[in-house]
C-alpha cells in the first residue's frame, strides 16, 4: 500500500470559509475523506499548520518513510528559503501543489523556493490538484 501524505501550511486551516472565490466552499476535511474512499489502496496521512517551525519538522519526519508528500506550503512557498531547502534535504518526492491558479495572481506568488526541489508542480485546479498530486505517485 502506497503511503502519501498532504502537508498544508498556513491558512488552509480555513479551506471552505476563507475567500471561497478563490479557494472553494469545501472543507479540507470533507474534501479529504471524499478523497481518500477513492483510493483504498492508498494510506493518506495529513498534517496542517500555520507554523514554518512544525511543517519543516514533519517534512524531517516523514520525508525518509512515506512513498510520497503533497506539499501546500501556502504563502510560505514564496517566502520560506528553510522549507524549500528541507524538501531538497529528504528523500521522499515531494509534489508542489496550490488551489489557486498563483501565477495569476500577486507577482510575488509567482517565486517558488519548493519547485526547484519538487518533482512536479501543480496549480490552479481548486482542491483537484490534490488529486491530481495523488495520481502522480500511483503507477498506471
Amino acid at each position: 500500500m502506497k503511503k502519501l501524505i498532504i502537508i498544508n501550511g498556513p491558512n488552509l486551516n480555513l479551506l471552505g470559509v476563507r475567500e471561497p472565490e478563490i479557494y472553494g466552499n469545501l472543507s479540507f476535511t470533507e474534501f479529504l475523506e471524499d478523497v481518500s474512499s477513492k483510493y483504498k489502496d492508498v494510506f493518506i496521512a495529513y498534517f496542517q499548520s500555520n507554523i514554518e517551525g512544525e511543517l519543516i519538522d514533519k517534512l524531517h519526519e516523514v520525508g525518509f518513510t512515506y512513498d510520497g508528500i503533497i506539499l501546500n506550503a501556502a504563502a510560505y512557498t514564496h517566502t520560506s528559503i528553510g522549507i524549500g531547502d528541507a524538501v531538497s534535504a529528504i528523500k521522499t518526492p515531494v509534489v508542489e501543489v496550490h488551489i489557486s491558479n498563483t501565477f495569476g495572481r500577486e507577482d510575488f506568488r509567482h517565486q517558488s523556493y519548493i519547485a526547484p526541489h519538487s518533482k512536479g508542480v501543480i496549480v490552479g485546479f481548486g482542491l483537484q490538484s490534490y488529486e491530481l498530486a495523488i495520481h502522480s505517485f500511483i503507477p498506471s
